[in-house]
């Protein structure tokens, strides 16, 4: 029975890391730019609102959901999976926790909370901004790679 779960679980995993590496794409992509080609004040304040509502969405339980997940499958890939598709599910597991959730947790959540305590308008708000562009944009291409390699390798591990 658990072995008929394995395959179907891998390949939703793998599909919801792809969603989360298509939104995050989306900002390394376009949004930031955009954001960054608007007045500090108008990309800081865009940015504040979007971090706001980004804490009540579909995203952020896909997010966050992938990391339980990611945990689970590596203790069966540490414990029961066989040999080929247990390097496939550890790696995108350790991938998904280390790449995206400790780069989120530590390094993308700490800058928005910071933008966020700051006033737009202010010269300290509109200095930060700048900063922050570059830096969360950097990080958030790190976590756009590492949710695709976690995508790639729950797939791998679906089809070994």
């Amino acid at each position: 029975m658990f072995e008929n779960l394995l395959d179907p679980v891998l390949f939703l995993a793998g599909l919801t890391a792809a969603v989360v590496a298509g939104v995050f794409l989306t900002f390394s992509d376009f949004v930031m730019r955009a954001l960054g080609a608007s007045a500090a004040s108008a990309g800081a304040e865009a940015m504040q609102h979007i971090n706001r509502v980004v804490y009540r969405s579909l995203f952020m339980v896909l997010l966050l959901g992938s990391v339980p997940l990611a945990g689970a499958l590596l203790i069966v890939a540490l414990t029961s999976a066989p040999a080929a598709v247990a390097y496939w599910m550890g790696a995108g597991a350790l991938s998904y926790f280390l790449g995206v959730f400790v780069v989120t947790a530590f390094g993308n959540v700490p800058m928005n909370q910071k933008l966020d305590a700051l006033d737009h308008t202010s010269y300290a708000g509109q200095g930060y901004w700048f900063v922050y562009l570059k830096s969360w944009t950097r990080l958030n291409h790190v976590r756009t790679i590492f949710s695709l390699v976690t995508a790639i390798c729950y797939f791998m591990a679906a089809v070994h």
